[in-house]
């Protein structure tokens, strides 16, 4: 089960709100609960702790607040490895993941490249991607900045909050392959650990573009600094970002979908890992995260425990797929 078999169902979810933190029918009860952001502030894993977190205790879902945490490195592989080697059954952790993990792990970036290493509770939504210039760029559509890399590789440099060959920098080169560039290793990406990085760059004049996903350059767009010149989606968006053309529409047939969710240490107890999936089922399905999501341009994608642990590895298993047939790996 993949990302673009899921969204095709238009899933939909149950709203329902929570008055009062109760304790759960679990026998595990959370204390100190905290969130790994795999990136710096102001990218999506950063935009998914806070906002899943804030949303957890409004809902009061949890007791008090929920920390998180910033840690950056190696497309999330510094995490993933803190995680596994150190924090392992730490039953209050939970780490913000997103097809950049899958890909990752697809290409066997992260210590082990195992996604058994660790438990998979739910995911919160999806994020297709966007391409972006800074608002004062001669570049208005997404045509003329491959035409540019047509004529010159080395006028353009790309900008991403993942890894070299990761999902930031693989949507890219899906985008170049479907605008006509064949040898898409000529294309000039930049790797910062995280989106909101990746668009400071941008404004600074550093590099020419930008490629992230919906909620990340949100505010961005709402400041005017930086103008939307595609999403990577199969339609026009709803809300905030109806007004940017697909790339489909410009004649790149190109859908890059981002999947934003949570995963645990291998080791969480079976109480601890039922009561968290169960929370973030609560918090999909609640008028607040529906608002959230509208405000940011987040698709919907409501799937947990082991629905969301198949739909992960055939996420990897596309992933690797696209990977050897763009030449990213055997």
């Amino acid at each position: 089960m993949t990302f673009f078999t899921v969204t095709r169902r238009a899933l939909v979810a149950t709203a329902f709100a929570v008055s009062a933190f109760a304790a759960p029918a679990f026998a595990f009860e959370p204390e100190a609960t905290e969130c790994i952001a795999p990136a710096n502030p102001g990218g999506g894993w950063d935009f998914t702790c806070r906002q899943v977190g804030k949303t957890l205790q409004d809902l009061k879902l949890i007791p008090g607040t929920m920390q998180v945490t910033n840690l950056a490195g190696g497309g999330g592989g510094v995490a993933f490895a803190e995680v596994v080697n150190k924090r392992n059954d730490d039953n209050n952790l939970v780490v913000a993941a997103s097809t950049a993990t899958a890909t990752r792990l697809a290409q066997g970036a992260f210590p082990g490249n195992d996604m058994s290493q660790v438990r998979w509770l739910g995911s919160v939504g999806a994020d297709y991607g966007v391409i972006a210039v800074a608002k004062d760029s001669a570049i208005a559509t997404l045509p003329e900045l491959m035409d540019k890399i047509k004529a010159d590789p080395t006028s353009v440099s790309i900008a991403g909050g993942s890894a070299v060959g990761g999902w930031d920098h693989l949507k890219v080169l899906i985008a170049a392959k479907k605008a006509g560039i064949d040898d898409v290793r000529t294309i000039k990406y930049v790797a910062f650990d995280g989106g909101g990085e990746a668009v400071t760059q941008l404004l600074a004049g550093s590099v020419q573009a930008f490629t992230g996903d919906a909620s990340e350059a949100k505010g961005f767009v709402d400041s005017g600094d930086i103008k939307v010149i595609a999403v990577l989606a199969p339609e026009r968006m709803s809300g905030d970002f109806a007004s940017f053309p697909t790339a489909k529409e410009q004649g790149i047939d190109a859908v890059g979908a981002n999947w934003r969710g949570f995963y645990a240490g291998g080791g969480m107890s079976d109480d601890a890992y039922n009561y968290w999936v169960e929370q973030i089922g609560k918090v999909y399905a609640s008028d607040e995260w529906k608002a959230i999501m509208a405000q940011s341009g987040l698709a919907p994608l409501d799937l947990q425990g082991a629905a969301f642990q198949e739909f992960v590895a055939g996420s990897i298993a596309e992933i690797q797929a696209i990977s050897k047939e763009i030449g990213l790996i055997k």
